[in-house]
């Protein structure tokens, strides 16, 4: 079996295609089409072509010539991502050559995601065991035929979002809330620019964050508030972008007790502390010009002797009494103040939170789309475009002061359920006063624009796609 093997995505109508001296055309056209063309992604496999070399001729489809803008990346990285997908499986492989001149930054990164696979077991030795130092790397190298700035950028977006995924599939016993700090600190390292804060529960009953607080109460882990601060404007106190990422390192839904059947899958409720903390990676890794405040309230919600109980009534951050309706709505708890402190303590012009808040999002947009709900139709319309890019897709949601009723209690100022109707847009009310309200000083600006992206369908892929395996996805990093 050959060491190497060479992807070359291939357009069904050129009757010319030539990548580093392979014919690339020619080959093609000795393959069985049937009545009608390839579809974008299907392979064909030519062992010894070169001579000790494999070829993967991966289809770009029929079509692909008339598409243009974001429809075209996608189908590069279709035909990319099948064509690493279908290699990896080989025995023997340990260096993937790729024709990427189609769309250099979208063959990385279809390359990259389609590569990984996360596995815990001992034979082969797993890479993601927590107790080695240095992970074992992927048994096969990828790079570009012709190397250029973009498929380097399109690599760290695809590493993003690996990181992405290991954060969330570890399992809870792995990735508590102290080893989430540990681990990205581990990341950080030589990564320049950035300075990387844990706080303690003091330090939280000191600021205080008591919704945050209250959802610590049953577990023995002991929470953390990860702050990571990323100075890449050439004026080191320009106003930031901030990002917020729910970090329940497991949650079993508290008293609210869940189900047990797919509990397992709350390993991953910390998927939005999971893809902000990859997305400052990237962005310090890009060198981006930009200031960045990253804030992960980090937790286990565990059904404890001294849980919080439905009824429970807390004092917020920003002052506000808020019911504990029910103690499995526990992510809009330990958003609020985190929101409401890195508003407040670093005035940034943008916030955006990310969370695998509720069910509700599940049944509303499945797994294909992440909800957003804005302030902003201007920070819309940027989250939209950057998602249609990287066919990374959001969906606007309403965010309407109507559906408020359902969260008034009538013994606090907020309680943190509405009930089954309209789920997904009671909590992103819930979380709308500690993110508005807050006027800026004279001089300081215009108000912050504020998007609550809901997570909680696109955290898992339930069937494969060409570039990407079941399990967790990382999504929304790139």
């Amino acid at each position: 079996m050959s060491s190497s093997a060479i992807v070359i995505p291939i357009d069904p109508q050129s009757t010319s295609q030539v990548v580093d001296g392979i014919e690339a055309s020619s080959l093609w056209a000795l393959t069985p089409q049937g009545e009608k063309p390839a579809k974008a992604g299907t392979t064909r496999i030519f062992y010894n072509t070169p001579p000790s070399k494999l070829t993967s001729l991966s289809s770009l489809g029929d079509k692909f010539s008339s598409k243009t803008g974001d429809a075209k990346r996608e189908i590069v990285r279709k035909s990319v991502g099948s064509a690493v997908k279908e290699l990896k499986s080989f025995d023997g492989i340990s260096e993937v050559a790729i024709d990427a001149s189609a769309d250099p930054h979208a063959a990385a990164v279809a390359a990259h995601l389609a590569l990984y696979k996360f596995s815990l077991k001992t034979s082969p030795p797993s890479r993601f065991n927590p107790n080695l130092k240095e992970p074992i790397p992927e048994k096969i190298t990828l790079k570009a035929i012709s190397p250029s700035n973009e498929w380097d950028r399109g690599v760290v977006y695809a590493q993003a979002q690996n990181l992405a995924r290991t954060l969330m599939e570890l399992p809870a016993n792995m990735m508590t809330p102290t080893a989430f700090t540990e681990r990205v600190k581990k990341e950080f390292e030589g990564v320049p620019n950035v300075e990387i804060i844990v706080h303690d529960e003091v330090w939280a009953a000191e600021k205080n964050m008591n919704v945050f607080l209250s959802v610590t109460h049953g577990t023995s882990e002991p929470a953390k508030f990860l702050e990571i601060h990323y100075k890449g404007a050439a004026n080191k106190d320009e106003q930031p972008l901030a990002f917020v990422g729910k970090g329940i390192t497991f949650d079993s839904g508290g008293i609210s007790l869940k189900p047990g059947a797919g509990m397992k899958l709350m390993r991953g409720d910390m998927g939005g502390a999971a893809t902000v903390v990859s997305s400052a990676w990237a962005i310090a890794k890009l060198g981006l010009p930009i200031n960045l405040v990253v804030s992960t309230p980090l937790t286990e919600n565990m059904p404890g002797p001294s849980a919080t109980k439905p009824g429970d009534i807390i004092y917020a951050m920003n002052g506000k009494s808020v019911e504990v309706d029910n103690t499995d709505a526990e992510g809009r708890l330990v958003l609020s103040d985190a929101i409401y402190y890195t508003a407040t303590e670093y005035k940034p012009h943008t916030l955006i939170d990310v969370a695998t808040l509720t069910g509700a999002m599940v049944i509303a947009l499945g797994e294909v789309y992440s909800g957003v709900f804005a302030t902003s139709d201007e920070l819309w319309n940027q989250l939209h475009a950057a998602g249609e890019t990287e066919y990374d897709r959001f969906w606007r949601m309403p965010l309407d002061d109507d559906f408020g009723p359902q969260i008034h209690s009538s013994n606090a100022d907020l309680q943190n359920t509405g009930g089954r109707p309209a789920g997904s847009i009671t909590a992103a009310l819930f979380l709308k006063p500690f993110a508005e309200g807050i006027e800026p000083k004279e001089g300081e600006g215009p108000a912050m624009k504020w998007a609550h992206i809901d997570i909680a369908g696109s955290m898992e892929a339930t069937r494969p796609t060409p570039y990407q395996e079941k399990g967790m996805t990382g999504r929304p990093v790139r």
